[in-house]
């Protein structure tokens, strides 16, 4: 290995570390306690060093989200694979949405309330993020029903499974409902 891989190899570490502390930290006392002091005493590195990696808190929310963006596609994925049929994968769908916007609240805040710079429906959209929208696509898109495009119901569903996420987590709809939210949505929006 040539000083130069070894060198990059330090860096995606340092950048990994500085992602999962951040976080971490997002997770368990929310995002207003994540600074680039709190981080660099955390991860035992200097300012400037976070400061090589990062310009500062909106990029580091930005990595979280592309971070998260990666995890969310593939829990999709992993939730309808295993489902038969159109109605029990948008179902499984919808349930793995919701459960990982739970289990995530700081990952999906980062992804979907805070700004970390990143570009949403745009030709520049980060890979990861076009990913996790693919991901809702690939079973949204079958049950859209004809004369409607897929993309377009794709995103109205997105929009409902977020206004329960967000509503729930914050306290409006009661979480024992949520099953009984999910079998209306695929129901009745997605018609299946």
């Amino acid at each position: 290995m040539s000083v130069q891989e070894r060198k990059e190899r330090e860096r995606a570490g340092r950048e990994r570390l500085i992602v999962a502390t951040a976080r971490e930290l997002a997770e368990q006392q929310g995002w207003d306690a994540v600074t680039t002091r709190r981080l660099a005493e955390r991860i035992e590195y200097s300012q400037p060093v976070l400061y090589s990696h990062f310009r500062g808190k909106r990029e580091i929310i930005g990595a979280v989200a592309l971070e998260g963006a990666a995890e969310m596609a593939a829990a999709l994925r992993a939730a309808t694979s295993a489902a038969d049929g159109p109605r029990t994968r948008v179902a499984a769908l919808a349930r793995a949405y919701l459960d990982f916007a739970e289990r995530n609240p700081a990952v999906y805040d980062a992804m979907f309330q805070l700004d970390g710079g990143l570009a949403f429906a745009h030709e520049d959209t980060p890979e990861p993020l076009k990913d996790a929208f693919a991901a809702l696509l690939e079973s949204l898109g079958e049950v859209a029903g004809d004369g409607v495009h897929p993309a377009l119901f794709t995103e109205t569903f997105w929009a409902a499974l977020h206004g329960l996420a967000t509503l729930t987590r914050a306290g409006r709809l009661p979480p024992e409902d949520t099953e009984r939210r999910v079998e209306l949505l695929v129901d009745r929006l997605a018609l299946v």
